[in-house]
């Protein structure tokens, strides 16, 4: 389980190490670009009596980190990546949507 951290007094939000992974490059490709835009997430059912919604506006100016627990990074998905993309360039902003399956000749290579 890793964790997204965002602003100066820090957001943190748990997130499947696969699943940042996928996120982690759908952010960093509209950031690169100058391009703000919204991320929404929902609370877990653990976090609280009642599950509540949250909304932060992404912007290059704004510290943001990806923590990672897991020491491999997972392969990722071109369909999945293109289903966030998708939903990060919609009015409603990033948020994250269902993989899809996806065969090996769908898999992006790992870089570092």
């Amino acid at each position: 389980m890793g964790q997204f951290i965002y602003g100066s007094v820090p957001a943190t939000v748990e997130v499947d190490d696969r699943a940042l992974a996928h996120l982690k490059v759908v952010i960093i490709a509209k950031l690169r670009r100058g391009e703000g835009f919204a991320l929404s997430w929902d609370d877990p059912p653990k976090a609280r009596v009642e599950r509540g919604r949250n909304t932060v506006w992404l912007h290059p100016g704004i510290p943001m980190q990806f923590k990672f627990f897991g020491s491999r990074q997972p392969a990722l998905n071109k369909l999945w990546l293109e289903d966030l993309m998708d939903s990060a360039n919609s009015s409603s902003g990033l948020h994250l949507v269902t993989e899809r399956a996806a065969g090996p000749e769908n898999d992006v290579p790992t870089i570092y």
